[in-house]
């Protein structure tokens, strides 16, 4: 019982990964295609907005792969195939956001340079607050992980109580079967007996009034004959 919720609650939890993959993928692709269009400061926004998101579809990827084994068997092969063609797309838009990010001179514009200035130490401050973000926001995610996988585990240890309670009392119940049963045959075995005594006193009755009515014909023709 216990893996059949499971396995409903993993599909439910993919499903919901999976529909929200796709809103960030979408999100994504767009901010991939206004970058070459943009430079300098736009073009930095740009870029930060969209690594953002292929962090947070990453995210939503490792939570899918979590989810997997507790997809029920007949649908784990549509599954993994929709699976790897979230990792091949996500593999795709990471390769071309790389690509535009490392195309320095449209990401700085005219300001670009080789010695770091203030906006780069800005851009840097920027980039740690946002890695924080991110960081918080997987720390939040994993948490909720280790709280499902807590009461997944709550479920099971429950489960396997009810399962050895119910055994007890299965096994209870067929040894006062077996003990009426045994009652049984004996009453069956004394009530037979009973059966063969009444019958052997109703032969012997029988035997004992006809031999008196013998007897009394007996006395009464011999009466008479003298």
């Amino acid at each position: 019982m216990s893996n059949i919720l499971d396995s409903d609650a993993g599909s439910e939890r993919f499903s919901s990964y999976e529909a929200e993959l796709k809103l960030v993928q979408a999100d994504l692709n767009q901010k991939l295609d206004q970058i070459p269009e943009l430079s300098g400061e736009p073009r930095k926004a740009a870029v930060r907005q969209a690594e953002r998101a292929l962090e947070e579809a990453n995210e939503l990827l490792d939570q899918m792969r979590i989810e997997k084994p507790n997809i029920p068997a007949p649908s784990k092969s549509k599954i993994n195939a929709r699976f790897r063609n979230f990792e091949s797309d996500i593999d795709a838009q990471k390769r071309k956001l790389k690509s535009l990010s490392d195309d320095r001179k449209a990401l700085f514009g005219s300001r670009y340079t080789d010695s770091p200035t203030t906006d780069d130490q800005l851009e840097q401050r920027q980039q740690l607050l946002s890695g924080t973000d991110r960081l918080e926001r997987s720390s939040g995610r994993l948490r909720e992980s280790q709280r499902i996988a807590l009461e997944t585990e709550d479920i099971g240890r429950n489960t396997l109580a009810d399962l050895s309670r119910q055994r007890e009392t299965i096994e209870h119940t067929r040894s006062t079967l077996l003990e009426s049963e045994s009652y049984t045959d004996r009453s069956i075995k004394t009530l037979r007996g009973m059966a063969r005594r009444m019958a052997t006193n109703r032969i012997i009755t029988i035997a004992i009034i006809t031999v008196l009515v013998l007897l009394i014909v007996a006395v009464i023709v011999n009466k008479f004959r003298r």
